[in-house]
């Protein structure tokens, strides 16, 4: 019996040393791979998480379901001037009231620390919150503008001065017989549309003394789609419908749109501009009236929405559904 005994001991012994070994040898592996002593395991914290970045436009392929006879777009980002969007984004459109936000600034600029008068100041008002025409017809006079054609394919003094002070490159006087002179068809291209833009937010269009004015104004632009009127009102929609909640938190997103029925060739004449402190984009479209104007609000807020960077859902790989399929 005792060799039996002896011999369950041994193997008891042996057993208990080899589980006392294992947690040393785990401890010594622990400290040979966080560089410690062999003193005693190490505890490693757990790397604090990281906030995603927040959400900017960002260039990035657009993709849209787009029946009509012209779509272009293009961005901004406005601490690089870097200008990206469709191939056609030197294209040209009809203005329509996209501009107003230009006519008003350059009469406020020209007056330098100057106040307008009351009745000026509130038609400068109304052309940019209500798209009103005639507030704007108001103040492209007193700006120096007319509906002469000038000579030599030139535009009015007041879109003249939009070219020089803008830099811009493909802006030019409207191409529609007997309207040459009108502000509203004046031929501008989305890469024009975003520099213009820019030039309104960096204070070249309305001077150090009425640019805030300006894109606050721009910021209160007031009316749905259903709101709309042939010559004012309804003027809020497109590229900021497009934007998400955590875009508009960073600071006031200053917009104008522009938007006619012409029937000389039976289409809708949209533009949507929109600029914030960080970057300017324009979505400029011609297409069937039968469409609706929604039809070209939702376009534009559909460029918008694709731009959006990160897109929702991208730190979690979650498949989105496709977004500009009108």
């Amino acid at each position: 019996m005792r060799p039996r005994v002896a011999m369950v001991l041994a193997v008891v012994a042996v057993l208990l040393g080899s589980a006392m070994l294992v947690p040393a040898a785990y401890a010594q592996f622990s400290d040979d791979d966080t560089g410690g002593s062999g003193g005693g395991t190490q505890s490693v914290a757990a790397p604090e998480p990281t906030a995603p970045p927040p959400p900017a436009l960002a260039a990035g392929p657009v993709s849209v379901n787009f029946s009509g006879e012209f779509f272009s777009w293009a961005l901004m980002d406005r601490a690089t001037g870097t200008i990206s969007g469709s191939k056609n984004l030197a294209s040209t459109n009809s203005t329509e009231s996209m501009i107003k936000a230009w006519i008003v600034s350059d009469y406020l600029r020209q007056l330098g620390d100057k106040e307008p008068s009351a009745t000026l100041k509130k038609q400068a008002s109304l052309a940019i919150r209500d798209s009103n025409d005639d507030a704007a017809n108001a103040v492209h006079r007193a700006a120096g503008g007319s509906y002469k054609v000038y000579p030599n394919g030139q535009p009015n003094p007041v879109i003249k001065r939009a070219i020089s002070i803008c830099g811009l490159t493909d802006t030019k006087r409207g191409n529609v017989s007997g309207y040459e002179g009108y502000w509203s068809f004046t031929r501008m291209s989305p890469r024009d549309a975003v520099r213009l833009g820019d030039c309104i937010a960096n204070g070249k269009a309305a001077g150090p003394k009425w640019t805030k004015w300006v894109l606050d104004e721009m910021s209160k632009v007031r009316g749905s789609v259903k709101e709309q009127q042939l010559k004012s009102g309804g003027g809020k929609w497109g590229i900021v419908d497009g934007l998400p909640a955590g875009i508009k938190a960073q600071g006031p997103v200053s917009i104008k749109n522009g938007w006619t029925p012409l029937n000389y060739d039976g289409n809708w004449h949209v533009n949507c501009l929109s600029v914030t402190e960080k970057w300017s984009l324009a979505v400029m479209l011609r297409y069937p009236q039968k469409s609706g104007l929604s039809y070209g609000a939702k376009v534009c807020a559909s460029v918008a929405t694709q731009l959006v960077t990160p897109q929702p859902g991208a730190a979690l790989k979650v498949p989105q559904q496709p977004v500009g399929k009108l």
